[in-house]
């Protein structure tokens, strides 16, 4: 029998060893290695066994035969990666830039197989007759356990086995003597482990677009089969029933046997947007998250794979869902930063979406109440298909919005973070009965601790970041979760003026509760929903009405329906307005406009109250009057300016090293190489604004040009050079890594 030969990717991170290496696949295990699949080889010094991908199968040798070592075996753990994978991996290595081992990681969000979920139920093996003159012969005494279950198998005739143990208390022995006597048997299977979602009582199980929705349905309906391929963007204000459309785009890809891909950017969305699906498409949608347990996720890719669902609802991870013919892939609240990948490959989920789409024939669909500036410029060069909702379904109003100016406030002697609108406007509605929603862009109880006598702040040991002050007496990193105990005198002056700047949400909370003590309040943050299921209880409690205030970080004004909010307070909504990052503005327009769009949408009419130290700035006032186009040009003219995105593209290398001068002499000696090339624009190198994480420093040296392609060019000069400087050795060890166009600051 010929030879056959795999082409392996080892399964370490490192750079110098990012390329294959050929194996030959031994006469016992031909029939098991197939292209993805993931295998044991030896590898390095004492051929110590390590992991790898099969990549190709090839019946030559690439190199002399006398060099190649045999495969240890198959990892039958591993729950493998099919040829399609396997491709998507090797475009984003190509396009995005670190290691195929990073893509394939990636591409692979379940990576390996769970013990399959079995149940075991007890069965009614004889006639009814004869357990009934089987338990009148028994005696109740000796043979208790005996008789309860016969009596329950007349009524149930089969029961679940946990039942059997939890509720009958029956034992082990007295079921093996049943089922050995002949009247019960024992029946099992797989069982999936489904993640259980709340229903509402409301459920409906259709719905009927308007004509304005109906209208946008048959455009993007059109767009879509028109074979054009261009993605399609939803610009629907906050209310205006984008989920709708998005259904009935879904109903019509599963009628045609394809399966469709919702995308969203928050775990704490999925409780409403969930419940909305699982009424129309019942089990047929699945969901997967970063909550789920691993057998759960592990499940659900299973179902997809086997064809047992045609909906996946997720965050970005959810693009690789197994499905053997995706048709629609519809990403909502597009503009969100959370569908850009912050670890290698730094992918953005649009742009994988759509090379996926590409490949299978999908269509794309964006959704938002406030595109990204990106996007909505593809949309005004006629790169995307362009569709508006401008009315809010059911023909409810949008909310009143109000700028408070805080400095007027604090003249006035009113030292609370509410204003004392924003306070009369919260005691109407508890008197009223209805809610409200009040949030501030930081967790916690304070943005940084200081010393009031010398300006000490009390920082991460390891980051180059202030702590984070918790309710417990406690200081959290929130980049590596580096923690000690507050102090209660400044350690570098003695002081006891050490004190916290109160602007978290729990502190909030604990003001709120203080001042207004019959009030019902949740808090929803990063800490309250740290465990499964934890989220959706506190959304479920405030959507039933079992709470009057909802204080929370961003994720509360995103996605939501609560129809009894009539009132939403942003406190300190200029939080996020002047950070070091061109993104701000649209982040803060963004975030102020869906948090308006939670207000009234029900029939009560809704008010919004901005808590701001700068009412004039263009992000605010245009998110009060809930103008996007207004927004846009505004910040479309400064970005034009400066040269940003979209109107030039950007390529940040990220250097990070132990040494804290080794990363800036590396992005120093690139930037002289690079300056060469014709067409592109360095800027820097110049230290990270958080210069230090996790004990290594870092640098960064952007590079711009209008030319995305040429940026890819400028990327695999930069990985060639990488390459040199290692395989010299006279350097310190410095890490690369690329980021195009990013979605935060450096």
């Amino acid at each position: 029998m010929a030879d056959v030969f795999a082409d392996v990717i080892i399964d370490i991170s490192a750079k110098a060893l990012d390329r294959v290496f050929q194996y030959r696949v031994p006469e016992e295990l031909r029939d098991q290695v197939r292209e993805g699949c993931e295998v044991f080889i030896p590898f390095g010094k004492g051929d110590s066994k390590r992991k790898g991908f099969v990549v190709a199968l090839k019946d030559r040798p690439d190199i002399d035969i006398s060099r190649i070592k045999d495969l240890s075996g198959i990892n039958e753990r591993s729950a493998g990666t099919d040829a399609s994978m396997l491709e998507l991996a090797a475009w984003m290595r190509r396009t995005y830039g670190g290691t195929m081992i990073n893509a394939l990681q990636t591409v692979r969000p379940v990576r390996e197989k769970i013990r399959a979920a079995v149940y075991r139920s007890y069965c009614r093996n004889r006639e009814a007759d004869e357990i009934r003159a089987e338990i009148e012969r028994l005696n109740p005494v000796r043979f208790a356990g005996r008789i309860r279950m016969l009596s329950a198998m007349l009524t149930a005739g089969d029961l679940p086995a946990d039942m059997v143990k939890e509720k009958l208390k029956v034992s082990d022995q007295v079921l093996k003597t049943l089922e050995k006597q002949g009247f019960i048997k024992v029946e099992t299977g797989r069982e999936y482990r489904i993640p259980s979602i709340p229903k509402r009582s409301d459920a409906r199980d259709d719905f009927t677009l308007s004509p304005a929705q109906n209208a946008v349905y048959e455009g993007i309906k059109a767009e879509l089969s028109s074979g054009t391929g261009r993605t399609c963007l939803l610009h629907g204000i906050t209310g205006s029933g984008k989920t709708e459309v998005y259904m009935q785009l879904i109903k019509d890809t599963v009628k045609s046997g394809r399966q469709a891909i919702v995308l969203i950017p928050e775990i704490a969305l999925t409780f409403g947007l969930l419940m909305r699906f699982y009424e129309i498409f019942g089990d047929r949608v699945s969901v997967t998250h970063s909550k789920l347990s691993a057998g759960e996720k592990y499940d659900q890719y299973e179902r997809a794979a086997r064809g047992e669902i045609d909906i996946m609802i997720g965050p970005r991870s959810a693009l690789f869902t197994p499905f053997g013919n995706t048709g629609l892939i519809i990403i909502d609240e597009e503009h969100e930063s959370s569908y850009k990948s912050g670890s290698m490959p730094k992918y953005h989920a649009r742009d994988v979406a759509e090379h996926i789409a590409g490949i299978k024939g999908a269509g794309v669909v964006l959704g938002s109440a406030t595109p990204s500036v990106t996007s909505f410029y593809r949309a005004k060069t006629g790169i995307y298909a362009y569709f508006k909702l401008s009315e809010r379904y059911g023909n409810a109003r949008l909310a009143d919005v109000h700028i408070t100016d805080m400095r007027k406030e604090l003249k006035e002697g009113n030292r609370s973070f509410l204003s004392s609108e924003l306070q009369s406007a919260i005691s109407e509605r508890l008197v009223r009965g209805e809610q409200t929603m009040l949030f501030i862009n930081r967790r916690g109880v304070a943005g940084f601790v200081s010393c009031r006598t010398c300006g000490h702040v009390e920082r991460c040991e390891h980051c180059d970041v202030s702590l984070t002050e918790h309710k417990n007496g406690m200081l959290y990193c929130h980049y590596c979760g580096y923690s000690k105990k507050k102090p209660s005198v400044c350690p570098e002056c003695g002081s006891k003026a050490i004190a916290g700047f109160k602007a978290g949400t729990e502190s909030v909370e604990e003001g709120i509760k203080k001042m207004y003590p019959s009030a019902r309040v949740v808090r929803v943050d990063a800490d309250t929903v740290k465990n499964k299921g934890e989220g959706e209880k506190l959304l479920s409690a405030f959507a039933e009405g079992r709470a009057d205030i909802m204080v929370g970080t961003q994720m509360i004004v995103k996605g939501h329906d609560f129809p009894n909010v009539t009132l939403v307070g942003a406190i300190a909504a200029d939080i996020s307005l002047f950070e070091a990052d061109y993104h701000s503005a649209e982040r803060t327009f963004d975030l102020l406009t869906q948090a308006a769009g939670r207000a009234g949408r029900g029939n009560k009419p809704g008010e919004v109250f901005i808590q701001t130290y700068d009412p004039e700035h263009y992000a605010l006032t245009t998110a009060a009057a809930q103008d996007y186009e207004a927004f846009y040009e505004k910040e479309a003219a400064y970005r034009r300016l400066s040269g940003h995105p979209p109107f030039n593209k950007v390529l940040l290398c990220e250097f990070s090293s132990e040494d804290k001068d080794a990363g800036m002499e590396r992005a120093k000696l690139f930037s002289e190489v690079l300056k060469k090339e014709k067409g592109i624009t360095i800027l820097g190198p110049a230290p990270a604004l958080k210069a230090k994480l996790m004990d290594r420093y870092r640098t960064g040296l952007y590079i711009k040009a209008a030319d995305r392609k040429l940026l890819e060019h400028i990327k695999d000069l930069a990985e060639s050079l990488q390459k040199e400087c290692t395989e010299k050795g006279n350097m310190t060890e410095v890490n690369l890594q690329f980021d195009f166009d990013p979605e935060t600051g450096f």
